[in-house]
């Protein structure tokens, strides 16, 4: 197989606050962003529809040959990550792998929490389906006693209409991170279960007491992928090393380049596609 990019996909455009911080950690690699923006919200889908989108994002991005994909999105990680691995890796791309964002934070948790008391803020759907409280009593060894999660339905869209400083997102930022600060005074952990949260991260901290840890994704999952090209070379050996970042949507082309800047923090072109 000819060496190609790892695929970095997400259902919009939170996945990018993954991808800024995978270049800054594998600056030589090269990487394939795929944003699904015209089926953008994944969080009120049910799980079949998810499982479904992101297992044609999954296929697409290996007929582009990465041989590594990497689900930035906490929606689809939790919806439909399991079954692709476990179902449709074995049947479609035995040799290929498929990684998401919500394991890398799991085992991120067990090393530094000291009390066992964690916290999830995330979208309703990556709430309801349960993946933080069973991934923590799975994988933690032990670590975690108690996990209490909020929904923050408004959190992305004011990330996605650009009103991050304004008081309504202060609003909205106070009273989620109190609702799950009432469901356990002894947080000393919390997971920013969404991949768009980390752009609210003043205004989150405003509002989060000093003594609680909190967790942004991009540079745990950065961590964990690099150690995990270490244990697996034969994966390691077919990427790509030129430097190189290439961006693709299937929503307008214009759209996706003028809010995927505020996530890089710089010009982005991108080409549109469907899959």
């Amino acid at each position: 197989m000819k060496k190609a990019p790892i695929g970095v996909f997400d259902s919009g455009y939170g996945g990018l606050t993954v991808l800024k911080e995978l270049v800054k950690t594998l600056p030589g690699y090269d990487f394939l962003y795929l944003g699904d923006n015209a089926r953008t919200p994944y969080g009120t889908r049910s799980f079949d529809v998810v499982y479904e989108y992101t297992l044609q994002a999954v296929k697409y991005l290996f007929s582009q040959n990465c041989p590594l994909v990497i689900i930035a999105c906490n929606t689809a990680s939790a919806k439909a990550l399991r079954n692709i691995q476990q179902l449709d890796l074995p049947q479609i791309a035995p040799e290929r792998r498929v990684l998401g964002v919500i394991r890398p934070s799991v085992e991120k948790v067990a090393e530094i929490t000291k009390n066992g008391h964690v916290g999830v803020l995330g979208t309703t759907g990556t709430v309801t389906s349960l993946s933080y409280p069973i991934e923590l009593e799975k994988w933690s060894g032990g670590h975690v006693k108690s996990t209490v999660q909020e929904a923050c339905p408004m959190w992305v869209p004011i990330v996605e209409n650009n009103e991050i400083e304004t008081p309504g997102a202060e609003y909205f930022i106070q009273k989620n991170i109190q609702n799950i600060l009432d469901k356990d005074p002894q947080l000393d952990t919390l997971i920013l279960g969404c991949t768009h949260y980390p752009l609210l991260i003043n205004s989150i901290r405003r509002y989060v007491p000093g003594n609680i840890q909190i967790l942004e994704q991009g540079a745990i999952v950065a961590e964990k992928l690099t150690d995990y090209l270490v244990r697996h070379p034969e994966i390691e050996g077919k990427l790509s090393q030129n430097g190189r970042l290439k961006f693709q949507t299937t929503e307008s082309v214009e759209n996706f380049e003028g809010k995927a800047a505020l996530f890089m923090g710089h010009e982005v072109e991108a080409e549109h596609v469907h899959f």
